[in-house]
Order: structure tokens, then sequence, then C-alpha cells
């Protein structure tokens, strides 16, 4: 259609770790059409703990203050009915974060609650076509806990993200190989962002040839 049509297209976004630095660097690129397109207006719902609840209001009044054109409302909140109520897209940025002295069973103890909870929330305020990524630490777990509380949703709309894992090994091939990080192809991670994370570089390629055939040695 033509931009008037296109123009109206708005889509309603929650981050929740809302407060938090990552998210904050987030916002701009959110607002500013980058993400979303040129003609596509944004809702924000920003969810964060009640702590934080005074800050996210700081949040929303820079937001508002900088006047984006695509931004239609701020909504903060600590609840997550008020939050998932509705979303198109979930940034799940909020996780448990590891302590001096703390165990990573009692790590995954204490984001396995905060994802059954969002998960469940996910599952009944959400729309059905909502797209969630989480980023949270350790991400493929919280997804994981997140996408099995919420049977309703295809589990094709969950993502973790392990981008920084997977890029860094694209650079390490690259570099061991002598070309530009662009030319490696295929490149998987498993695993969370841990001691137990595999990078697998069996269906990797550089420039169509086989890493591993291109490297001809695993050290």
């Amino acid at each position: 259609g033509d931009v008037s049509t296109r123009q109206k297209m708005s889509v309603t976004v929650c981050v929740t770790g809302a407060a938090g630095q990552i998210a904050y660097s987030l916002y701009p690129h959110l607002c500013s059409g980058s993400t979303f397109g040129p003609n596509t207006k944004i809702k924000l719902h920003l969810l964060d703990i009640p702590p934080m609840q005074e800050a996210l209001g700081g949040v929303q009044m820079e937001l508002i203050d900088a006047a984006f054109p695509l931004l239609e409302d701020v909504v903060t909140t600590a609840d997550v009915q008020t939050a998932f109520t509705g979303i198109d897209f979930c940034i799940m940025l909020g996780a448990f974060p590891r302590k001096e002295g703390m165990e990573r069973k009692d790590l995954l103890k204490a984001n396995a609650a905060i994802f059954k909870e969002q998960g469940a929330a996910l599952n009944a305020y959400a729309k059905k076509t909502v797209k969630v990524v989480v980023v949270g630490n350790p991400a493929n777990t919280n997804c994981c806990i997140a996408s099995s509380c919420a049977p309703d949703i295809p589990k094709n709309q969950f993502s973790a993200l392990t981008r920084l894992d997977h890029n860094r090994a694209k650079s390490h091939i690259a570099k061991r190989m002598a070309v530009d990080s662009t030319k490696v192809e295929n490149t998987i991670i498993w695993g969370n962002h841990s001691s137990t994370q595999f990078p697998d570089i069996s269906h990797a390629t550089v420039e169509g040839k086989p890493v591993r055939a291109a490297v001809a040695d695993d050290e």
C-alpha cells in the first residue's frame, strides 16, 4: 500500500529487565525504525522487578523526551499480565544474575522460577503469533523453560540469543583461515554461554569449502 497506509502499522514490544543497561542501549534501535522498519509504529511495554520501578520511570521519561516519531506509547510495570497482554514481540533480557559463591544449580533454580512464570504469562496474555527472543543467561535453558510453559505458542517462535558466541566462533575460524568473517558460513553453537558450550564446525564452510578440509588439523 501507500506510505499513509503503511504508517498505520503498529507493533507492541515487551522488554523484560527493562531498567538495565542492555535494555537502555536497545531502545534507540527499537524506536528509530532500524528494527521494525521506518513505517512501523512502536508501543513499548517495559517490565522489571518492583525495586526497579523508579529507575524504569526515568527510562520512560527519557523515551518520551526523545520524541521518537514512531514511538506511540510507553507502559512501565512490574506485572506480567500488563506487560505481556497483546504483545507481538518479547525481548527477554531479565534474568537472575550469578552472584559470588553461587553454584550453577542455584542459578538455574532461580531462573527456572522466573521463566516458568513468564512463559505461562506469555501463553495466557500474549498474541499466539508472538515472537520471543531470550537473552538472559543461561539463555538456552531459560528459553526452553519459557517455551515449555507456553504450550499454545509454537516452539519455532522462541529463540535464544547466543549470537556473541556464534560470532566469536566465526571470527576464530576466519582468523585461522586469513579470510573475512563474511566468508564463514554454517557455524553452529550448542549449549549455554558457559563451560558446557560446544562450537560445532562440522557443517561450517569457508568460501564454500568445508572448514575441516580447509584447516586440515584439529589444533
